[in-house]
């Protein structure tokens, strides 16, 4: 009869080989270049990868300058050897839209830094994505009440998304402006979220309008905190004028309760003057649910709705 300690050592063994015969999903071939910086260092929150990647034609010495679009979830973004290890088989695929894109001469070419989650399957997630100065006592209870992900999280001091957005703000980006050749200006830098990405997304121009000129919000989660997130925004837009918006969401899944929230806010930000099909614009995606699949699908639509005009 085996010890306890060869019991584990032998299922350890077993499982390993299980993982080594895990069919292997091919790696397409990524167009530009991308480069996997594994362990972004940072003195506000938990290092992790971040992943730049170049269009085609991008030259070092050239003087042509580029505009950035800031992506959360790196883990799903691009379909690389580091992201497959993520465990994740559907990714967003940014580098084939944009040279399409590009090729069709519908939107400029631009970088794009895709930031990771650090911890993401612990939940880390929500805790950096959810809108921090939103949550009041109050909301916080309401959101324990709502979900059992926030039950067992240390209180509303555990929130981390001003650290986040202060990390993308004051570490990253000057990190990229140095590094590539950039269009460091608030109109040619953009964000872009899905879910509660796509609310940190939003709140990333309420936070710093002089920084993004633009956030693209996929199936934003207006529902955290039975809604009170999303009455906080009410009162936090920026002036109307400096900075755009495009939301969507889907008709299936967790997006099927979004449509109520999302056409308020459309009239919100109306009355306070935002002009729509100028300052923002809605889509509704018959059909579309709420996964990696369906923003890849339309991902096209947002990323010319902040570079196109050219």
């Amino acid at each position: 009869m085996l010890t306890p300690e060869e019991t584990k050592q032998k299922m350890e063994k077993e499982i390993q080989e299980a993982k080594n015969n895990i069919a292997r999903i091919p790696l397409p071939p990524l167009k530009g270049a991308l480069t996997h910086y594994k362990d972004f260092p940072s003195k506000l929150i938990r290092p992790r990868p971040v992943d730049v990647w170049l269009p085609e034609g991008y030259d070092a010495s050239s003087n042509d300058r580029y505009p950035v679009i800031y992506m959360h979830d790196g883990q799903m973004i691009f379909h690389h050897a580091d992201s497959s290890l993520a465990g994740l088989d559907v990714f967003w695929n940014p580098d084939k839209v944009m040279i399409r894109l590009v090729n069709n001469k519908e939107v400029r070419p631009a970088i794009i830094v895709a930031i990771w989650m650090a911890d993401w399957t612990k939940g880390a997630r929500g805790l950096e994505f959810m809108p921090q100065k939103a949550v009041t006592d109050e909301v916080w209870s309401t959101m324990q009440e709502q979900s059992a992900k926030w039950r067992s999280r240390a209180g509303i001091k555990a929130l981390s998304s001003d650290k986040y957005l202060k990390f993308i703000v004051t570490e990253v980006k000057p990190f990229i402006d140095k590094t590539y050749r950039t269009l460091t200006d608030q109109p040619n830098t953009f964000v872009i979220g899905s879910s509660m990405g796509g609310l940190i997304s939003a709140y990333a121009i309420v936070e710093y309008p002089d920084v993004f000129g633009a956030a693209a919000c996929l199936s934003t989660d207006w529902t955290q905190g039975d809604g009170a997130v999303a009455r906080w925004f009410s009162d936090h837009w920026p002036t109307p004028g400096r900075n755009r918006f495009y939301f969507d969401y889907g008709t299936e899944g967790f997006d099927a309760y979004y449509e109520p929230y999302q056409l308020k806010m459309n009239e919100v930000l109306q009355e306070k003057g935002f002009i729509k099909g100028n300052d923002f614009v809605t889509q509704r995606f018959e059909g579309a649910d709420h996964s990696p699949k369906s923003w890849e699908a339309r991902l096209h639509v947002p990323i010319k709705f902040l570079l196109g005009n050219i």
